[in-house]
């Protein structure tokens, strides 16, 4: 896993700008730390930090590669996990490798198969790739978003990188913030709609998007969503299907040349990822290396809720015992807990999911100390119907992105000057612009409407957004994670799946609890839902509100050109008591608000955001 900076330019000579593409590759070193390389060539130059995972030798990026006298050049973040399927047709049809990494056969699929190599990946990417005698460059990233790719037009330029703070390294990409851009910040925060970069000029290519520039300007498509039909299957065929899939993607995903482990809450997802890998282990005489976090004293200060009715540490243990790993459990302190919301933002280059983020930055640190690469099971939820929002009639029939229904009490948090920002007509809008996107087949009775609707809203906002926070903190400690869960083919096949179906014997996630009979235990395969773990101790509480409040009292704080003061004053003095909806998600309650406004300050502190209102 890597990381990647470009700049392009088909009307101007780049080739004495090699600082600025090295500013811009430095930014990537958390990303990429085993190695730097670049190209340059007269309009176009290339940049690349890299993470070795597979054939330390042969995979060296920028990667060029000649055939019939043209010349090739990619750099790549991602694994494919298609690659010896793609090696094998390409062999057979007369081409030839000189390694063994899926960077050589990306480059050489491209030069097979030209623009049409999207629709031949399974993987996790973003890539670039110049196509000399065409002048073209084709950048692409994967079906779900797992990898980053932001973009930004500066005239006849184009500056791209694997994160935000590559493309601000460019002398012609300034930290502005306009009202658009705000608006998003505290309209649909800490998640972005699609394609946006939220800085003034910034762009992403969205999940599923690929572009091609060349002198003729640039083309942005879709190349992949998921289709709506009929499933021909009984109950027991839908198990199978399901079983078959995710096996299948879980042993694709354990490939590499480094240390892999799993994280392993004891929840149905990552025991099911540990359970199919600690088999394939054991197959290869080893012994599967699992990982859970916690929080020190949280045993005590923890309280059921809708949202976290259970704690996970019991039950983390209990399934590593089940399938012989050797467990550790990382245990992080609410000081470091809070002091790490900095970092965490940095990581992000943005607000994020507040302590969810920070805690997953510390844990993934102490990950990386033993491993490189990692296997989670975020997006079960989202495909499989985790969330009470699947089953809650009045979430499922919120007119709004049922994850965040509070908007209109967002506004009391800004100031005065503020109150005019449209926050409920633009996430109106976000909204009502996705569901127009939904596919459907003719015929479907309301309720199926409905529920392909809320599972559509799901995978193009509440899932990228917890895949970039999974990709963000986690590359920030170099490692890298992936998500079975997250396989296009599951994605496609799972939105297909009927809502009774998915919620087998009426319980969330029913039929993948259903399909995994037998490998899990029973007392784990259907205990009840809880989501990722956050701390519930009032230390933590106390600690944010001091930060919060040395906030408040410092005149310079940039954040005071935004929020009433007296307004988040109330939500301190209270301890997040008075904000009981959560911002965000299911964990984003009171303390988590305080440090999300921590993270916003933040935000602008650090990256001296010129806020354009």
């Amino acid at each position: 896993m890597c990381g990647i900076a470009g700049w392009i330019d088909f009307n101007n000579d780049l080739r004495d700008k090699r600082s600025i593409l090295d500013r811009m590759v430095k930014t990537l070193e958390k990303r990429g730390p085993d190695d730097e390389g670049v190209y340059i060539s007269t309009n176009v130059l290339l940049g690349h930090r890299r993470l070795v995972v597979v054939d330390p030798e042969g995979g060296r990026q920028p990667m060029t590669k000649m055939v019939d006298g043209n010349e090739y050049t990619i750099v790549y973040n991602g694994e494919l996990y298609n690659t010896e399927d793609l090696r094998d047709e390409l062999i057979k049809a007369g081409l030839n490798f000189d390694s063994y990494s899926d960077t050589e056969v990306l480059l050489t699929s491209y030069i097979y198969w030209g623009i049409e190599v999207i629709n031949k990946l399974n993987g996790i990417f973003a890539f670039a790739i110049y196509d000399k005698n065409k002048e073209q460059i084709f950048l692409a990233r994967d079906h779900m978003g797992v990898k980053p790719l932001f973009y930004a037009k500066r005239g006849n330029s184009i500056i791209f990188g694997s994160e935000l703070k590559t493309i601000l390294a460019h002398p012609y990409v300034k930290a502005e913030v306009d009202k658009e851009g705000l608006t998003e910040v505290f309209a649909v925060g800490p998640a972005r709609s699609l394609g946006s970069g939220i800085y003034k000029g910034v762009k992403e290519i969205a999940p599923a998007n690929c572009m091609v520039v060349n002198k003729d300007g640039e083309r942005i498509w879709e190349y992949w969503k998921v289709t709506a039909r009929e499933l021909d299957e009984t109950i027991d065929e839908s198990i199978e299907h399901v079983r078959e899939l995710l096996i299948d993607a879980i042993k694709r995903q354990l490939v590499g040349d480094v240390p892999v482990c799993t994280f392993l809450s004891g929840g149905l997802d990552s025991s099911i990822i540990s359970a199919v890998a600690a088999d394939e282990f054991k197959k290869r005489g080893k012994v599967l290396t699992t990982y859970s976090i916690d929080y020190e004293d949280n045993d005590k200060y923890f309280k059921t809720s809708l949202f976290q009715p259970t704690s996970d540490q019991y039950w983390a243990e209990r399934m590593a015992e089940y399938i012989g790993s050797k467990h550790k459990t990382v245990v992080l302190s609410q000081k470091d807990l809070a002091e790490s919301l900095i970092d965490s933002t940095l990581a992000r280059d943005l607000p994020g999911m507040a302590d969810i983020d920070s805690s997953l930055l510390l844990f993934t640190r102490e990950i990386r100390k033993d491993f490189v690469v990692g296997l989670s099971g975020e997006c079960a939820d989202e495909i499989f119907a985790g969330y009470p929002w699947f089953t809650n009639q009045d979430m499922i029939n919120a007119n709004t992105f049922p994850w965040s229904r509070s908007v209109s009490k967002r506004r009391e948090i800004l100031n005065s000057s503020l109150k005019g920002l449209d926050i409920e007509g633009f996430t109106n809008d976000q909204y009502l612009k996705t569901l127009k996107e939904v596919p459907h087949i003719d015929g479907e009775d309301d309720k199926t409407y409905r529920m392909r609707e809320i599972f559509y809203l799901n995978l193009k906002w509440f899932m990228v957004n917890l895949l970039n926070r999974k990709d963000r903190t986690t590359m920030y400690n170099s490692l890298e994670v992936r998500v079975p869960f997250a396989d296009h083919r599951i994605v496609d096949y799972a939105f297909n799946l009927p809502v009774e179906t998915k919620l087998l014997d009426g319980r969330e996630k029913g039929l993948l609890r259903k399909a995994f009979k037998g490998i899990l235990p029973d007392e784990v395969l259907f205990r009840k839902k809880s989501p990722y773990p956050k701390t519930h101790n009032p230390i933590y509480t106390s600690i944010v509100c001091n930060m919060m409040n040395e906030i408040l009292n410092d005149k310079t704080s940039p954040i005071l050109e935004i929020i009433d003061r007296n307004i988040v004053q109330g939500i301190v003095e209270s301890k997040g008591e008075s904000y009981k909806t959560p911002w965000y998600g299911q964990l984003m309650t009171g303390p988590q608000l305080i440090a999300y406004l921590i993270q916003v300050n933040a935000w602008l502190k650090e990256y001296n955001v010129n806020l354009i209102l």
